[in-house]
């Protein structure tokens, strides 16, 4: 079992290679995973799916569901954190072990006393700062504009010259932010789990994978952003599947990637 207390300092991973079949194979795994403990699946993901419905919801009644678009695109990005209780589960079944509520609720809770909490401070400055440059975008391209549609009809004013450059240019930064956090988060939070390194060598030995294998690993980046919008169209509710899918997948993944000596 995973247990913060048990584990030795561990020297940095061994960089292994990534190839399009191991994609593959690590969603059948996730797939698997999660139908052998669906309970713990949907558990984890209704926080996700509560939290993206409250957001949305409270963004319409103060009328700027048009918001919605950037933050669709960057609430995604702290979706990982979340998964961390699916990669226990997953270690778990790897091992054989019992997949008892508490212990695996307890080896989360115990993650506040390791590299979890900055690794989470990252992700949510990352956030912030992509919400923070949406913001800059809009203004840039429509802050001058008389949008006296803008709350009533803003489909309108997006569909327009400049609100298609606006979304042109957003895209490409959005997709800048998320590349730079996919990459030093999509190894770095199972290892973090599963090995007693500090937050920086995770992140570092996270972006350096994604480098030597750069067109699978962006492949899977763009599969787990697809994903995930398609799970948040019917209302938030296809994450219940999306979700622990694809955190148990990425634990897979994980374990296909990286090794260590001895």
């Amino acid at each position: 079992m995973t247990q913060a207390t048990e584990l030795a300092p561990s020297p940095p991973p061994i960089i292994g290679t990534v190839g399009f079949d191991d994609l593959g194979n690590a969603l059948k795994a996730g797939w698997r995973d999660f139908r052998r403990a669906p309970a713990f699946g949907l558990f984890f993901s209704f926080f996700y799916v509560l939290g993206g419905i409250l957001i949305f919801l409270q963004l319409d009644v103060i009328g700027q569901s048009f918001w919605i678009i950037p933050m669709a695109t960057g609430f995604p990005l702290l979706a990982p954190f979340f998964a961390v209780g699916l990669y226990e589960v997953s270690h778990r079944l790897e091992q054989g072990d019992d997949l008892d509520w508490a212990a695996i609720l307890g080896v989360m809770l115990r993650q506040k006393d390791r590299q979890f909490p900055t690794m989470a401070a990252v992700m949510v400055f990352i956030f912030l700062f992509w919400l923070f440059i949406a913001h800059m975008i809009f203004a840039l391209f429509l802050g001058l504009e008389p949008m006296t549609n803008i709350l009533s009809d803003w489909q309108y004013t997006i569909i327009s010259q400049k609100g298609l450059t606006m979304l042109a240019v957003g895209t490409a930064v959005g997709a800048a932010c998320a590349f730079v956090l996919f990459s030093l988060t999509v190894m770095s939070l199972p290892l973090l789990l599963d090995r007693e390194l500090d937050f920086i060598t995770a992140m570092i030995s996270s972006f350096q994978l994604v480098l030597a294998n750069l067109l699978p690993m962006v492949s899977w980046g763009l599969l787990i952003s697809a994903l995930m919008v398609l799970g948040m169209l019917p209302f938030f509710l296809g994450l219940f599947i999306v979700l622990p899918v694809l955190g148990h997948a990425t634990w897979h993944l994980y374990r296909h990637a990286m090794s260590f000596e001895g």
